[in-house]
This record gives C-alpha cells, structure tokens and sequence, in this order.
C-alpha cells in the first residue's frame, strides 16, 4: 500500500508502483505498504516453481521434467506491451528502462475456422495473407492506406469521413468488408474485447489501428514487447524510481485499518501504529465495500513442452479468437512465452489462456484456446471477480483501482493510471511531467 502527504497509493501491484513512482517523481511524500512479501502483489510473477504448485493447492512438488524450480518466473497475470503503447512510453521517459531489458513477442496470430494465421497489419502482409481471399485483400489494403493517412487535422486525407460522427460499422461499409475481416481488425488489430465499438464514433478504432501498426513497425516481427523474467519486474523498476525520489517501500506489512475522519481518510493502521496521509490509493481488496464486482476473468497458466502449432515453432507469441469465431460475447487470448524469456526451464514454453467469464462452466468456455495447446503438461486455473470503484475518491481522497481485465496489453491499466491521476490531481496526465532530468538521477549509479 502506499500513501503520501501529497498522495498516498497502497499495496504494491503494477498498477499502485507506477502510480507511486509517478506521484514521487512529481515530489510527493510517498509511502508504499504492501502486506505481500513481493512486488507486483496480483500482477505478481512467481518464483520458484514449487510456489506456484502451493498457490494454486497442487500435492506434491513439481516433477524432475520441470528443471529447477528457480528457473521459472511465471506471471499470475499475462499482458505484453505495445511497442509504441502508453507504458512503454511511460518507462522511456521515467528512465525506469534503465532497470530492464526486453524482448520482441515474434508473432501475432488470430483464429478463424478452428485454425490460427497470422494477423496481416501492413499492405504487404496483407496480400500475402491466407485469410482472405484475392478481391477481400484488395479491399482490405485500400482500407490499411485509408487507415495510414487519415488525419485529423487534415480533411483531404479523410475521404467525406466524419472522425467524431462516423461510426466504425460505416467504414467498414464503405471499404465493403466481409465480417471475418471485420472481426480480425477489431480484436487483432483494434484490439477491442468486444464488438460494442461497431456504433461508435470511428476515431478510436482508427487511433487504435495506427498504434498496432505503429508498434509494430518499430520491432517487425509484432507490436509485443517483454520484459526477461516476468512481468514481476516491472512493478520493481517502478519502486526503484519512487525510491529515488525518496519514496519508502515496506513490504510484509500488514494492513489493519484505513482510518477514515469525517468522510476523508486520514491514515492507514499496521502493526498499532498510524501512518498518516492525504491521500491514498489501494486495489479493490483493500476496501471491499467501496467497489462493485463488475464480472469474472479465468486466466489458464498451462505448462508445454513444445511451442504452440502451426506459428513456425517460435518461443514467444499473441493468438486472438474473436468472439464470433466461437459464439461468444468475449474475446479468449492466449500469450505464450518461454524459456528464451527467463520466465522457463531450458526448452519448456508457458501459455496462459484468459477470458471474461459468461457461464457457470468458465473451463469450457476456453475450449478453443486450450485445444490449440495440446499436449498440456500442466494446468493451474484461476477464477477472479472483478471489480471497480464505486467511491471515486472526490471526498474521501480515497482512489481504488479497478482489476485487470483479461486483455492481454496495458493500454486498458494505462487508460486507468491517467483516470485515477486526473482524479488525484485535478489535471490531465502529462507525460512531459514525468521526464527525470539528469540532476534528479542522483540515486542510480553513475554510467
């Protein structure tokens, strides 16, 4: 957890870390409680191995085929970042890169008819592309170059289109695409998790296809980036930087009590004592009764031997099943990584499966997903509610994070971030307000 006499965020997933090395950066007083033993809290990556068997309840100790457990950093919840997303932008300009290295996901795939094909994002790609047939590429590519030159601000390049009024579903009629086109722009390309986008203004969908394409002109193989050994090490490059601007982390601290005072909290309880703050930012466990449960997500931490078929034996990949492909209302995804990532024992490769929930039977519902990974070595299956804020912190000066959804991006955990900023401080969130300027970089060592 974690407060400040400015602001004050608690408990340590990505989420509150970043916000943390945010709001010390902007020379807050900063204090991050966290009653875990680790960063990263939920969005956590787990070492060694055998902690994983007992977080999940598994008997018995993982088998001599595994390798050794310190081998393995397997993250609890799977996301990649977009090249020329929001949280990449975020670590550039914060410097937090400094801390890590990364590594380009080398595919990006999308299922259609029970099989899966590489999602085809530029004009070449998509002539090229098995999906489509010869006069649907066509039309297709005129749509990619509509898409590349649109501007705003530039009504030549907008071709009669209204970027605020327009719908979507109107420019895929004017480009008089087929709807396994439609659904592989949305969910692969878009990256929309539903179809709701169709009847809104086209703007977004178009800001979106520019940022996959974008991202993934930078790298060439897919708009994904890694970090090597999970997840897990983002939350702690974020705490470095809230630490260099003297911000206090402590871990194993439990949380007693958030002391409220006329309606506005005050502190925070451990161990006896009060921490006081301003202000205080949490996820929703922390504060149950001020937020809603908005849904379920099944993530499927499923342990290979082999690389996923049919994407060219490569160690690390994206694959999308648009919601229509298998009668659902929610997009499934599936992210793989592996050995090459320090996140596995030498030659094994780990896929996670996540969707939102819409039955009483969430393992039949990744079906699909979990047929495309056969055979499965092993299997750990979580159920988690969601929730959101129902208290946005106006008066109370308490800011509760939502739960991280089943999409496997941050661009979603970004949009949140500058929510709750906006709510925190009252003004937009600036990236320039980040940048540490080289007289502030006094407690990395000299390179």
């Amino acid at each position: 957890m974690c407060k400040y006499s400015g602001p004050s965020p608690y408990r340590g997933s990505l989420f509150e870390c970043i916000l943390s090395g945010i709001m010390s950066v902007k020379g807050k007083k900063v204090l991050h409680m966290d009653r875990n033993s680790y960063y990263g809290a939920e969005s956590a990556s787990i070492t060694p191995l055998e902690d994983l068997y007992k977080r999940f309840n598994l008997p018995g100790k993982p088998p001599e085929s595994m390798g050794k457990g310190r081998d393995w950093n397997v993250d609890l919840i799977p996301k990649f970042l977009m090249a020329n997303g929001q949280l990449v932008r975020m670590l550039l300009i914060t410097q937090v890169t400094r801390y890590l290295d990364f590594k380009v996901i080398e595919g990006s795939y999308v299922y259609k008819g029970g099989k899966i094909y590489k999602v085809p994002s530029t004009e070449t790609e998509a002539l090229a592309s098995s999906l489509m047939g010869l006069f649907e590429k066509r039309r297709f590519r005129k749509f990619l170059i509509f898409i590349a030159n649109f501007d705003e601000n530039d009504p030549k390049t907008m071709e009669g289109v209204d970027p605020q009024k327009t719908t979507m579903r109107a420019i895929f009629q004017k480009f008089s695409l087929g709807q396994e086109v439609i659904d592989f722009t949305g969910h692969s390309l878009a990256l929309y998790r539903t179809d709701e986008y169709l009847d809104l203004p086209c703007i977004d969908t178009i800001n979106r296809i520019k940022l996959y394409s974008e991202s993934l002109a930078r790298y060439g193989k897919s708009p994904y980036l890694y970090p090597l050994y999970g997840l897990g090490e983002l939350p702690q490059g974020f705490a470095r930087l809230s630490a260099i601007y003297g911000g206090t982390y402590m871990l194993n601290k439990p949380i007693e009590e958030i002391v409220v005072e006329n309606g506005k909290v005050v502190g925070v309880k451990s161990e006896g004592e009060i921490a006081r703050c301003k202000q205080l930012i949490c996820d929703p466990s922390y504060l149950m009764d001020r937020t809603k449960k908005v849904g379920q997500v099944i993530r499927v931490i499923c342990i290979l031997s082999h690389p996923i078929g049919n994407t060219g034996d490569i160690n690390s990949c994206q694959i999308i099943i648009p919601q229509n492909q298998v009668n659902r209302k929610h997009d499934i995804y599936v992210c793989m990584i592996s050995f090459a990532h320090n996140v596995a024992a030498q030659g094994k490769y780990i896929a996670i499966v996540s969707t939102t929930v819409e039955t009483s039977d969430p393992e039949k519902e990744i079906k699909p997903a979990l047929d495309l990974l056969e055979p499965i070595e092993q299997k750990f299956v979580s159920i988690s509610d969601q929730y959101a804020p129902t208290d946005m912190g106006t008066d109370s000066q308490i800011f509760i994070s939502r739960s991280y959804d089943a999409t496997t991006h941050f661009e979603t955990t970004c949009d949140d971030i500058k929510d709750i900023y906006r709510r925190m401080t009252g003004s937009d969130f600036d990236f320039a307000e980040m940048e540490r300027k080289k007289q502030d970089i006094f407690g990395d060592a000299a390179e």
